[in-house]
């Protein structure tokens, strides 16, 4: 049987793709901060993958149209879910623990550059003069974004947790740095995953894979833990919550990705702060000030020019 690869999506709409996941990921990271104070983290990390894996076990079956996986695919598929969910969640609970909002913030500002990075080193991907451009200009806007919520620093550098951040710091920066390194393995070892694999099975295993890793933590989480005492709209949160995290924003930047090369792609990450801070302002509430608004439209600029054609027709060289 010869393999007939899934039709990858036409440029604009990967590009849509790709944004529209990274606002999702902003926008369930901003909405599920009741969720953290509500449940334990690795509890809340377990149930995601559990309700993801009951949403999608359609998603496990082979279409007739792909190969069978090799050795080096299966590799690949553990790969994507222990640096890319396991790895990532448990260095960025940890790091942002040990050092301030504004430091985290600043690190991850690099998760472009970093895609950008890899991407050459493993995919071979040639980083045009435009796409190196739109990096700067994406992580110069999240690290501008970070530095002007210079307010937490009041909140985190109180009495006790002073002394301790500054004891701290340094493991809590390599963490975060860790993080960055996780989040640009995902999307590499994703884009060579999406030349054999179709985006919904790679969806739904990378999150088996999840659940699994995290079953020993989220057990143990859940052995002395109250249920009873969630109200009944956090676990309607929790149930977004994981269909976001663990079927949606995976589907729609894995499909991307059989459109898009890498390092551009890493571009679209500059949504996720975008998208957290529009729901902190439009649902939770919360202030924008103008140098924020500035951060911003640097972020965009970024986007853009990563996404316009060139005058050959093709993707932003």
């Amino acid at each position: 049987m010869t393999f007939k690869a899934v039709a990858a999506p036409p440029r604009w709409l990967a590009y849509v793709f790709l944004a529209l996941s990274m606002v999702l990921v902003g926008s369930y990271v901003a909405l599920s901060k009741p969720l953290v104070t509500a449940l334990p983290v690795f509890l809340l990390a377990w149930l995601r993958f559990g309700i993801g894996a009951l949403a999608m076990p359609h998603w496990l079956i082979k279409p007739a149209s792909e190969p069978v996986m090799g050795r080096n695919t299966r590799l690949l598929i553990f790969l994507e879910s222990f640096l890319g969910n396991f790895l990532f969640t448990i260095c960025m609970l940890f790091g942002v623990s040990m050092t301030t909002a504004v430091s985290a913030g600043v690190i991850l500002a690099g998760i472009p550059a970093m895609v950008a990075l890899l991407s050459w080193v493993f995919l071979r991907e040639r980083i045009t003069r435009r796409v190196a451009l739109a990096i700067a200009l994406a992580a110069l806007g999240i690290g501008l974004f970070s530095l002007s919520k210079s307010e937490l620093l009041a909140h985190i550098g109180q009495g006790s947790e002073a002394d301790l951040s500054s004891k701290t710091s340094w493991l809590g920066n390599l963490l975060i740095f860790g993080a960055v390194v996780c989040e640009a393995a995902y999307a590499v070892i994703g884009k060579k995953l999406t030349g054999s694999v179709s985006p919904k099975r790679i969806t739904a295993l990378i999150n088996l894979w999840g659940f699994a890793l995290m079953t020993p933590l989220g057990l143990y989480a859940a052995w002395s833990f109250d249920f009873a005492s969630v109200p009944t709209p956090m676990w309607l949160l929790l149930v977004f919550y994981a269909l976001a995290a663990s079927v949606w924003t995976v589907w729609l930047w894995m499909t991307g990705l059989k459109t898009v090369p890498a390092a551009q792609a890493g571009v679209f990450t500059v949504m996720l702060p975008i998208s957290a801070a529009a729901v902190g302002v439009l649902v939770l509430g919360e202030s924008l000030s103008g140098f924020q608004v500035l951060a911003f439209a640097l972020c965009l600029a970024g986007v853009v020019l990563a996404t316009l054609p060139s005058r050959s027709g093709g993707p932003g060289s």
